[in-house]
């Protein structure tokens, strides 16, 4: 089956491409603030339009290189050019209400050069009575720019319909195709802003797919790839940096926390990534307690470690054992995600962790263990687990039947004995307890 046509939307800052992307997803997907610079990486998005999918890719705005101390929005230019580049139709978004810039010169000479479609959005045409500002979008040598208001949706059908129009035809398919979502692995990257998330997720994936720059904060979005591994297909997720509620003053960072929990929550594992050079801080302990609160297993990931003396590498190897307690033991990888030592070292991990998550445990090694648990500790107040079994994975979840209600403190002996007798690792294991009537 061939894959989904690609159609890239580009332009200058702020001439409302992520509006665009938003109106064609319907839905709030893109992060939209009235600013320019808001979206930095490529973000790819499923969307369908008269019976026909394609991924859209939203982009930073393009600049013309800035040289010396515009490091980042070269960057940024360069993610652009890069979705140009692998686009089967690319929409060149203008500014009615701007008219041609130096910068929309420039792009569409990017845009002249390529061989597929490409189509001219002149955004920001509310009614019909401005549209005959759109004709000097003409002199960009692009073809006949169409008319559009992306907040209103004005236009946008006639230009999906443009688009869709030069797709090829699907070829027929013999058989369904086979569903491989439960095979692929979701793996989150979470951490504090400007602990090396993305050259990790860079250095994973292959590739510079997500902008990096030592400016905290440059991943705005949830950025997700899918590698083919010797374990199966995971699909890394990159995050943005995650800082406490009470320091987020702008709309677009709250929105950028909201989808980096949301990727936590619908991920298998999540690499929480430290800077070694700092340490583990009260932000790092929080965050894991977020993603320990989601069920989702933690990898503990010493990025810089190469940076650190010895006597360094013993003290933050104590600030894991102790102010990560609460995670269990949980695995760590000890890397430099700049120069790639100890990535190697992940997939074991992962596959280790995968395995406990998914784990299926039969009901009676289950009972087994907590009649050992409660002969050598019995629960206070004549309370008793009569019987107990795994009721789910993706965390390890056990059921257990009791004549009374279990102290919270008992409820955790149990968990630990569970997870150490049933060699369930670091992955987080949840207990439900439920009184028996009869």
């Amino acid at each position: 089956m061939n894959p989904n046509p690609v159609v890239a939307i580009v332009g200058r800052p702020n001439v409302g491409k992520s509006t665009l992307v938003n109106r064609i997803v319907g839905g709030r997907k893109a992060i939209v603030e009235e600013r320019p610079g808001v979206t930095r990486d490529r973000k790819d998005f499923d969307a369908e339009w008269a019976g026909r999918s394609f991924t859209l890719v939203d982009t930073g705005g393009w600049l013309p290189k800035a040289g010396e101390g515009g490091a980042l929005d070269d960057k940024v230019s360069a993610q652009s050019e890069r979705a140009i580049a692998d686009a089967d139709v690319a929409i060149l978004v203008v500014d009615a209400r701007v008219g041609v810039t130096s910068e929309d010169d420039l792009v569409a000479d990017l845009l002249r050069r390529r061989s597929g479609p490409t189509f001219v959005a002149v955004n920001k045409v509310d009614h019909e009575v401005h549209e005959a500002s759109i004709w000097e979008f003409l002199g960009l040598g692009l073809g006949e720019p169409m008319p559009i208001s992306a907040l209103h949706g004005r236009g946008s059908a006639d230009l999906l319909d443009a688009i869709v129009a030069t797709f090829p035809e699907p070829e027929p398919e013999d058989d369904a195709p086979i569903d491989e979502g439960d095979k692929t692995v979701a793996v989150a990257i979470v951490g504090r802003p400007n602990v090396g998330k993305s050259t990790l997720f860079n250095r994973l994936i292959g590739e510079e797919r997500s902008v990096v720059h030592d400016q905290a904060g440059t991943t705005r979005d949830a950025i997700d790839t899918v590698v083919d591994t010797e374990l199966g297909p995971i699909r890394f997720v990159d995050t943005a940096g995650m800082r406490r509620k009470a320091r987020i003053d702008q709309d677009t960072e709250y929105y950028s926390l909201v989808r980096a929990l949301k990727a936590v929550d619908a991920s298998d594992v999540a690499l929480l990534v430290v800077d070694s050079t700092v340490g583990i801080t009260n932000q790092d302990q929080r965050l894991a307690e977020r993603v320990d609160a989601a069920g989702c297993p933690v990898v503990v990931v010493l990025n810089k470690w190469d940076l650190l003396d010895t006597a360094a590498r013993e003290d933050l190897a104590y600030q894991v054992e102790t102010k990560l307690r609460f995670l269990g033991e949980p695995p760590v990888l000890r890397t430099s995600a700049l120069s790639g030592q100890g990535v190697h070292r992940l997939l074991p991990i992962l596959a280790t962790t995968i395995h406990d998550y998914r784990r299926r445990v039969p009901t009676r090694e289950v009972n087994l263990v907590i009649r050992r648990a409660q002969a050598q500790h019995p629960a206070p107040g004549g309370a008793r687990v009569l019987y107990a079994t795994q009721g789910a994975s993706d965390p390890p979840t056990f059921t257990l039947f009791a004549n009374r209600e279990l102290p919270r403190t008992y409820i955790r002996y149990l968990e630990n004995q569970l997870r150490d007798h049933l060699e369930l690792g670091s992955v987080p294991v949840k207990l439900r307890v439920r009184k028996r009537t009869d």
